[in-house]
């Protein structure tokens, strides 16, 4: 038997329809914001990533699926969602549109070949925003907002973490006294001494308990921010407070991808394991130009959709359409012209299978159908249908509707 393969799951029933449920009502929230649907493709070059994402990131240095095609491109699958777009905010010159504004979300499978757990799939889904065009904080509020309305509309527990990583002024020269300081610890797991070159303050985000009391007095960017930094992430702070909003400033928090700058923040639920973000993002002002386009501020976030469809509640459902079942095998191609006819208004679940009418009774209700419609020996003479509403416990005979 061939099987899906390691980290790679089927996504049915009713895990399918909590699914369906998660995207519709996400997209009706992020609409109310302005935002628009943007689909970019699964397979790009390996250089986006490469150059997005960064070479520090575990995403580029360990868990791309990465091959060469026939033509002989370097190519990859998404890891994530918001170089992709940023790509195509790029190719289609939208950040040449002076003083033009853009917002997308977009929804579906990103892939990571990772070791699978709870929450952490080899493909996987998510759900992101992307806001082109504003520097403002108030942007930054707006984001967090429109998460915690997600997150809140679905009845998700949470904790939101927030820190700021500085900007282009005042993390360069964090970064070289970081540096310096890392290089004279021992003891550091090897993702961290990749890391201490490539993008040293991604140390903190290291998982490892020995790395974490090695580095535990290093200091943070927080305590280097300049001042428009600094200001900034006070009004952040201050609107957060003003729309009661719950916050911790977490000086660990720098998010896994090297495209982040200024505010960083998290969603972070305790009904998880040891992968107990839900959601995440960020400001990446930076990552337009660094992908060849004109500087352009960017803010975003994503939902990783497999860590809370277990915590999402669907609404019980009002019974809904008709359940036709026959009770003789000479009247299922009758019931069959029947079924034609209520399907082009009404949903309709059509049994084949010859049953009693108690086991079309219990068909209809695994359907969740209003109306049981039942042909027997007697209806098929008389040429009548029979209907029971399930809700109001009525029954009656109508004539055939197609004759």
């Amino acid at each position: 038997m061939i099987k899906a393969l390691r980290g790679m799951k089927d996504t049915l029933s009713p895990l399918s329809q909590k699914y369906n449920f998660f995207i519709k009502n996400t997209t009706d929230i992020v609409k109310k914001y302005g935002y628009n649907f943007i689909e970019t493709p699964l397979l790009e070059e390996t250089a986006l990533f490469k150059r997005s994402v960064g070479e520090s990131s575990d995403i580029v240095g360990k868990e791309m699926y990465q091959f060469t095609d026939k033509g002989g491109n370097d190519v990859c699958l998404r890891p994530e969602g918001t170089a992709g777009v940023v790509r195509s905010f790029v190719e289609n010159k939208l950040d040449r549109q002076q003083g033009q504004k853009y917002k997308f979300f977009y929804y579906g499978a990103m892939f990571r070949y990772e070791r699978p757990q709870k929450g952490r799939l080899r493909q996987f889904h998510q759900f992101g925003v992307e806001s082109f065009g504003e520097s403002l904080v108030y942007e930054d509020v707006s984001i967090i907002q429109m998460a915690k309305e997600i997150l809140d509309f679905f009845g998700i527990n949470y904790h939101l973490k927030i820190n700021s990583l500085g900007c282009d002024k005042c993390m360069p020269s964090y970064k070289d006294d970081l540096k310096t300081k890392l290089n004279s610890i021992d003891g550091l797991c090897e993702d961290c001494k990749r890391r201490r070159e490539t993008n040293p303050v991604r140390v903190f985000d290291c998982k490892n308990e020995n790395c974490q009391n090695l580095i535990h007095k290093l200091p943070r960017i927080k305590d280097s921010l300049c001042e428009s930094c600094q200001n900034d992430f006070e009004t952040l702070t201050s609107m957060l407070n003003d729309l009661n909003i719950e916050y911790e400033i977490d000086s660990n928090l720098v998010r896994g991808l090297d495209y982040y700058n200024k505010t960083a923040f998290e969603f972070v639920s305790s009904d998880l394991g040891a992968q107990n973000a839900v959601a995440g993002g960020g400001r990446y002002d930076r990552l337009v130009e660094f992908l060849d386009g004109k500087s352009t501020p960017a803010i975003g976030f994503a939902i990783g959709i497999e860590r809370i469809l277990d915590m999402i509640e669907l609404p019980k459902t009002k019974r809904v359409g008709y359940y036709f079942g026959a009770m003789e095998d000479e009247a299922i191609e009758e019931l069959y012209k029947q079924a034609s006819y209520f399907r082009k208004k009404e949903k309709v679940t059509l049994s084949y299978d010859k049953k009693s009418l108690k086991a079309h009774l219990k068909g209809a209700d695994k359907a969740n159908s209003r109306y049981c419609v039942i042909i027997g020996e007697n209806e098929l003479k008389e040429r009548k249908l029979w209907i029971k509403d399930l809700e109001l416990k009525e029954e009656k005979l109508i004539d055939f509707f197609v004759q």
